[in-house]
């Protein structure tokens, strides 16, 4: 793939009319449908470059997620993306859910190093930089992550490795997340569902079984096939956990049975948001008076907005 597949990429995504990124369509509900005669393209596939020593690999967007896994599952490391059978990695770096395991292993924000994009404008651009510690620039890849392809279709990327663990273990039983918390070194996972609590252990074989057993004999905790079935929809913890709901301990993500509404954002949110469009200063937070940011800001709207093509999503 390569420099090629992305001049391809570009090529195939054009300079005019609405187009839309096709990937495993595991989740193309989100977002809403495409523009009316959007045109499907396919992101490169294939592991470009894989360097186990530095934890990261170079990876074509259209490339399945269960590729990827094999490929890396031969040195014993991962990355921090998870996904339905048949998604690819673009799909989940637009859609941006992480992990059940975030808590361990990092959002899905964090695992994306680098990003080669096509803009609004047709031309390729490199957002972010191929080392851990890169600080050169703003920080585009966050935005990119969960953005549903409205600001840039991702063709290439570099993302972060981790070291698979020797074991993973689910355990249930009647306890709170606090009395489990306080009995673990770092959980990958805790689900509370108001009465039972979920918790994924993992890591060296030996401090694994240590763990459980601690659990099992002080708390009741039984040993579970795997996570628990989680109900379709998700939204943000409100302070209280409705029948029927799942709240992932420590992330404040809620899986409930209905999907809620977002709540309505406050008067002061309002204003501060329509004074970062427009490029007026605030008085409230002496960060927000810095010109780079309200130049940034606005140049950010800008870009998702201009431009001759009308891109869709990924």
């Amino acid at each position: 793939m390569g420099v090629s597949g992305l001049a391809d990429f570009r090529d195939e995504v054009g300079h005019s009319g609405p187009v839309c990124v096709r990937g495993g369509g595991t989740r193309w509900e989100l977002g809403g449908p495409p523009a009316g005669g959007s045109r499907e393209v396919r992101a490169p596939t294939g592991v470009v470059a894989f360097d186990p020593a530095e934890m990261t690999v170079v990876v074509g967007a259209g490339t399945p997620l269960a590729d990827l896994a094999g490929a890396l599952a031969e040195h014993r490391q991962e990355v921090a993306l998870e996904g339905p059978p048949g998604a690819t990695v673009g799909g989940v770096l637009a859609v941006g859910r992480s992990s059940l395991r975030r808590p361990r292993i990092g959002a899905v924000r964090d695992a994306l190093l680098q990003a080669d994009c096509v803009g609004a404008d047709g031309a390729l651009f490199t957002a972010g930089g191929p080392t851990v510690k890169n600080v050169t620039g703003y920080d585009l890849c966050r935005l990119l992550v969960g953005s549903l392809g409205t600001l840039a279709l991702i063709g290439q990327v570099i993302l972060r490795t981790w070291p698979s663990p020797e074991r993973v273990l689910w355990m249930q039983g009647s306890a709170t997340p606090e009395a489990v918390r306080d009995m673990c070194f770092r959980p990958s996972s805790a689900l509370w569902d108001g009465q039972r609590v979920s918790v994924c252990l993992e890591g060296y074989d030996g401090d694994v079984e240590a763990e459980a057993a601690a659990l099992g004999s002080h708390l009741g905790l039984e040993v579970a096939a795997a996570a628990p079935a989680l109900p379709p929809h998700r939204s943000r913890w409100t302070g209280r956990l409705p029948e029927g709901c799942i709240l992932e301990v420590g992330t404040g993500v809620v899986h409930g049975p209905v999907e809620v509404e977002a709540g309505i954002p406050g008067p002061g949110v309002v204003t501060l948001a329509a004074r970062i469009r427009t490029g007026q200063r605030t008085r409230a937070s002496p960060s927000l008076r810095s010109s780079a940011w309200v130049d940034s800001s606005a140049w950010l709207t800008q870009f998702q907005l201009g431009g001759p093509s009308a891109i869709s999503r990924l």
